[in-house]
């Protein structure tokens, strides 16, 4: 049956091809609708090529029996022959469904559940779990050595990692696919210790929701928020692995187009910045910007004086502000009213009553006159946010009038030079200034700028709507073809990366613990249907103003009742050992522990160890780094062994580490040069602050200085987070290293 599956996708990637090489044929000639259909049909072979080619390893995974004899096989995507025969069930379809839910006593129509394992196309290993201990299939299977139980689980977990999350499709447990299969429609958090596949069943839910909900969500696509780049490499073969291209990944860095920000500011600073409060800041620091001159200048027309007036001001700025439109949009309906006002003010000044074109004339002059536009830029001045926000914190008067709750303390902790780089806590408060300002007119007169000049296809477009009757209708060639190039030239990801205001039909938010109230306003201004997953466990809080209850956040966004709870409570990543040394730790400190037992135990799995001094202690932590090496990181890319401490002494470990490398007699040349060459987000070997390990795993890890870590950071309760990540992040082995002073510190 594996060989009929991969034989018929092999089948439809040839049509495919086949069909993409046609329409790419055709050229670039053509009308502009006849090109806009060819791109189209050219994007919708290139995605589904693509999935075709993402869904190759291990497509087949599964096989449920009934009682009465049918078989349905299970894999990454639904495939049919030529005939319209059924050779694979999409594992998000509901005839799946019991493939993960179906149990010896609510098994249903089920008998038989069969795990299949594939090496690129060959099967590996079958395992038969039967759930009717009266039917046939017991003997079958135990004839043929394939009885078993959960196998497939524990040979995932006991794999080697590599630098990309697998998906978890073939090993979804009962409690994950309840979560997968949730309604669309509500907030839903999924809390859940370390280990718990917070984020394999956000992911795979997201895959099932473009699934179930495909009309709904092809159009506005599905965004998955992560807490770094590493991280979001690390996960980028999910969902395309099972199937699914609509989905744009992000971190909070580069959520607003055209932002890119990696600066991180102290905690402290972060948690002001979080603040719901800092919303009223920047509406403050937007309104000011509309006032009355001090210095109302009289204006020559045609040689007849012209005041400009308070009353005339204040009626004008009251007429942009009943067009309740952001401030730089608003501006166009206060300058228009000035001019017509200071018009006015004209044509009272004299002593007849001058003819249209006189008035018109004075009018255009108005218009060009640059000490009315000086004026007008003062009393309601048109503001870029990048500029608000840096002018904002580079003046510390400006954030005590703006903010005026924050203590001489806090506006100190606030206040950088002009020019700074924005931080990731900035971005919140640029989204909101945006959300308030509007486009710059400034920017929106050079983009004029450079369109002017008709081209080719707009001529075209004009030459339809006048055979058409629509010249002179107000909808320009330009307008036409900026909407037909829309749906065939960008792709979703491209046309959602660059529209601030874009809207998704689901958001996907990972480490959901440590976003502030700030970060929430900007997630939901991109969602307004409130559909989201939010992932995250409250006892990993390192962030001084992200969540420690999910109550206390949620409920005045979505409401006391207008979000969904669950609860994922069973550690697959690490070894008994570790889930109970790291779980013993985190209750000691008042961390909220929602992971109840790991499914494994493996004998061994954590060493402890007292140095005496901290050279000693970093010797130590290379050497066991490059023993665990040895033992864990192959060649052909799988495994990983990090070291984490504190960012005191990182540098000092990272460089001792990569000379013991260079030096090691176990190590070629070539393999140091392979290791240390890698990126940072794909590193077999490297050193992590707590922070850098968020949502990663490794199959080996070596903690340093716990208790320098906890010293370090910017709470005990921030310190009690980090150090739970850092210990719960081995799959195989943590080994724990702490000098005598440290111990003095904390002891593990």
């Amino acid at each position: 049956m594996v060989d009929t599956a991969y034989s018929r996708l092999d089948d439809i990637r040839t049509i495919t091809r086949k069909r993409l090489a046609e329409v790419r044929a055709r050229g670039a000639h053509g009308s502009p609708t006849q090109r806009s259909e060819r791109d189209s049909f050219a994007t919708m072979y290139e995605d589904r090529l693509y999935q075709l080619r993402s869904v190759e390893d291990r497509l087949v995974f599964g096989r449920i029996d009934t009682d009465d004899n049918q078989q349905l096989h299970i894999g990454r995507i639904g495939l049919q022959s030529e005939n319209h025969e059924a050779i694979l069930v999409d594992w998000r379809a509901e005839a799946a469904r019991p493939f993960y839910e179906a149990t010896p006593r609510h098994r249903g129509n089920i008998s038989m559940r069969r795990h299949i394992t594939l090496k690129f196309r060959d099967v590996v290993s079958i395992e038969d779990e039967v759930l009717d201990v009266d039917s046939d299939h017991v003997t079958e299977a135990s004839q043929s050595g394939t009885l078993t139980g959960e196998g497939a689980l524990l040979a995932s977990l006991s794999s080697r990692r590599t630098g990309k999350m697998t998906d978890i499709v073939a090993t979804i447990q009962g409690e994950q696919d309840s979560i997968i299969r949730s309604p669309l429609t509500r907030p839903l958090v999924v809390q859940g210790g370390p280990g718990t596949g917070k984020t394999a069943v956000a992911l795979h839910r997201a895959a099932y929701l473009l699934y179930t909900h495909r009309s709904t969500l092809q159009h506005s696509g599905v965004l998955v928020v992560g807490p770094s780049p590493a991280f979001l490499h690390y996960i980028d073969q999910v969902l395309p692995s099972l199937g699914e291209t609509g989905v744009i990944s992000r971190t909070l860095g580069n959520i607003v187009p055209g932002i890119h920000a990696t600066a991180i500011d102290e905690p402290f600073a972060a948690r002001l910045k979080g603040d719901t409060r800092m919303a009223k800041a920047i509406a403050n620091a937007v309104s000011s910007r509309v006032r009355i001159p001090s210095e109302l200048p009289v204006l020559k027309v045609n040689g007849i004086r012209v005041p400009i007036t308070r009353a005339d001001i204040e009626q004008a700025q009251s007429n942009a502000r009943r067009s309740h439109q952001p401030h730089n949009l608003a501006r166009n309906t206060f300058v228009k009213s000035m001019i017509s006002l200071l018009t006015v003010r004209y044509k009272e000044q004299l002593d007849y009553d001058p003819e249209y074109s006189e008035v018109e004339n004075a009018r255009t002059t108005l218009n060009m006159s640059e000490t009315l536009r000086r004026t007008l830029n003062t009393a309601w001045l048109p503001m870029d946010a990048q500029w608000l926000i840096n002018d904002m914190f580079s003046k510390p008067h400006r954030i005590k009038q703006f903010a005026p709750w924050l203590r001489d303390t806090e506006i100190q902790a606030l206040t950088r030079p002009s020019g700074s780089p924005f931080t990731v806590s900035d971005v919140p408060l640029l989204d909101e200034a945006y959300e308030l300002l509007g486009p710059d007119p400034r920017e929106q007169q050079r983009i004029a700028a450079r369109e002017n000049g008709e081209s080719a296809d707009e001529s075209y477009v004009n030459d339809m709507m006048e055979s058409m009757g629509l010249k002179g209708s107000g909808v320009s060639a330009r307008t036409v073809l900026s909407h037909m190039n829309d749906s065939s030239d960008l792709t979703l990801s491209e046309r959602a990366g660059s529209d601030r205001e874009w809207t998704y039909g689901h958001i996907v938010v990972d480490e959901a613990q440590e976003l502030t109230a700030m970060d929430w306003r900007m997630l939901i201004r991109r969602c307004p249907s409130r559909s989201f997953t939010i992932v995250g466990d409250v006892a990993q809080t390192s962030a001084l103003g992200g969540t420690h209850s999910w109550n206390a956040m949620l409920d005045p966004i979505f409401g006391v009742d207008g979000w969904d709870l669950n609860e994922l409570t069973i550690d697959y990543r690490n070894p008994q050992e570790v889930s109970d040394i790291a779980g013993q730790f985190a209750a000691s400190e008042g961390l909220y522990i929602s992971t109840v037992s790991a499914v494994r135990k493996l004998e061994g799995s954590v060493t402890k160890k007292t140095l005496s001094q901290i050279d000693s202690l970093i010797s130590s932590a290379v050497f066991h780094t490059i023993e665990l090496t040895q033992q864990f990181v192959s060649q052909d890319g799988s495994g990983r062994v990090a070291i984490i401490c504190d960012n005191e002494i990182r540098d000092a470990v990272d460089k001792q580490l990569r000379l013991s490398l260079k030096n090691s007699t176990d190590i070629s040349e070539h393999e140091f040069e392979r290791l240390t060459s890698q990126p940072a987000w794909d590193a077999q070997v490297a050193v992590y602050s707590p922070q850098d390990v968020k949502g990663l795993e490794f199959d080996a890890v070596v903690l340093c200085e716990p208790g320098l870590i906890s010293e370090n950071s910017a709470s005990r309760l921030s310190g009690a987070a980090d150090l739970y990540v850092a210990m719960t992040r081995p799959t195989q082995k943590l080994v724990i290293l702490q000098t005598e002073e440290d111990i003095q510190r904390i002891s593990l």
